[in-house]
């Protein structure tokens, strides 16, 4: 529940969410919102409902624009996240805000808090380089994993590399949060075949790390240095342990919804480094900041060799699909570079979507 681009200029609205009685059986300590609005953070503070008196869970939010959201309830971990009375998962709760409103929900119970079991799902190519890889423009660690062709280890040829955000998610459904994206499968069966370099994502640091711009409901953004870690430390660490093409025309970078924001971000600060970006689902209502940077960077001298795929889903929002568009249109007006956008029109803002566009995307490419 965040202002975007295009609704600034909409009216901003006061919601209160509130809770049923909860029972013997759904009580709790702390319950947060965790959806689209919030990058899905199941233990944000912000977002943390607040008990009265008589035992009543509620939590007003304020300016609060019009538009489409997904969330769910949590006890602050996705592994306490809510259930259905009969124990079952539930789908994400949807709303539509066009006004100032109350809603009151029901939690049907609680998942336990021990966390299901998931079985590794990697394929043989997949490797981690380094649980704990230095990142010296944030002062701080990250698991780094990597994907190498299927005949890397008896050839001799040199690869094209894509770098990808959410490492946790893209080829392993024991660290996925909800699915990964069977990275590693499709590339098994692709007859073009390139390295995949993933990095996993901050935790209560990905809004931040993923968005270039400061903003005042999630902190200082720290995108900017990201990305130089990317571009400075992490590629020439890459090519210099693996058989890689450098240039840019080989060089890719990619990610969803704060990870689409981020990869758009380091295609228009370094076209001379990432000459492909994949953009899903972007999170370019966080950084209206964005279209006012591609006016002053993007030229066509820089830009027109670039190439960049747009995707989005009409299930998300009517607001993300049009910042897609704008983003898209803005691109070809300062650069004319090559690009394509795909607007699903049954897409959601998750990873199974995210899975069955990967491949389109690559095919693309």
């Amino acid at each position: 529940m965040a202002v975007s681009v295009a609704s600034q200029m909409t009216a901003q609205h006061t919601v209160r969410i509130q809770l049923a009685p909860l029972t013997a059986t759904t009580n709790a300590e702390n319950i947060y919102v965790a959806g689209n609005f919030n990058g899905w953070n199941p233990a944000d503070e912000t977002f943390k409902l607040r008990k009265d008196e008589q035992g009543v869970f509620s939590l007003t939010l304020r300016n609060i624009p019009s538009g489409d959201y997904e969330f769910k309830f949590t006890r602050g971990s996705w592994e306490t996240v809510e259930l259905s009375a009969n124990g079952n998962n539930i789908a994400n709760r949807r709303i539509t805000i066009t006004s100032d409103t109350t809603l009151q929900f029901t939690i049907g119970g609680w998942a336990s808090g021990a966390p299901p079991v998931k079985k590794r799902t990697a394929s043989s190519s997949v490797r981690v380089v380094d649980t704990a890889f230095y990142m010296p423009q944030l002062s701080r660690t990250r698991r780094i994993w990597v994907y190498l062709p299927k005949d890397y280890a008896t050839s001799t040829k040199r690869y094209r590399v894509l770098y990808m955000h959410d490492g946790q998610n893209l080829f392993d459904e024991s660290t996925a949060f909800a699915g990964e994206w069977g990275i590693d499968e499709t590339l098994d069966t692709s007859w073009k075949q390139c390295i995949v370099v993933g990095i996993d994502n901050g935790g209560l640091k990905r809004m931040n790390e993923y968005n270039p711009y400061d903003n005042t409901r999630f902190g200082k953004g720290e995108g900017k240095q990201y990305v130089d870690f990317i571009t400075k430390t992490l590629k020439p660490y890459i090519d210099r342990r693996y058989r890689t093409l450098r240039d840019k025309k080989n060089t890719m970078i990619a990610g969803s919804s704060m990870g689409g924001l981020i990869s758009m971000y380091a295609a228009v600060k370094y076209p001379q480094v990432f000459g492909v970006a994949g953009v899903f689902s972007p999170s370019f209502w966080i950084a209206p900041e964005l279209v006012a940077d591609i006016q002053k960077l993007v030229k066509p001298s820089t830009h027109r060799q670039s190439r960049i795929y747009f995707y989005a889903g009409e299930q998300e929002s009517k607001e993300l699909v049009r910042e897609t568009l704008q983003v898209f249109e803005s691109m070809r007006m300062k650069a004319g570079c090559k690009m394509e956008v795909r607007i699903n029109a049954e897409g959601q803002h998750n990873e199974p979507t995210w899975r069955q566009e990967f491949p389109l995307f690559y095919k693309w490419l």
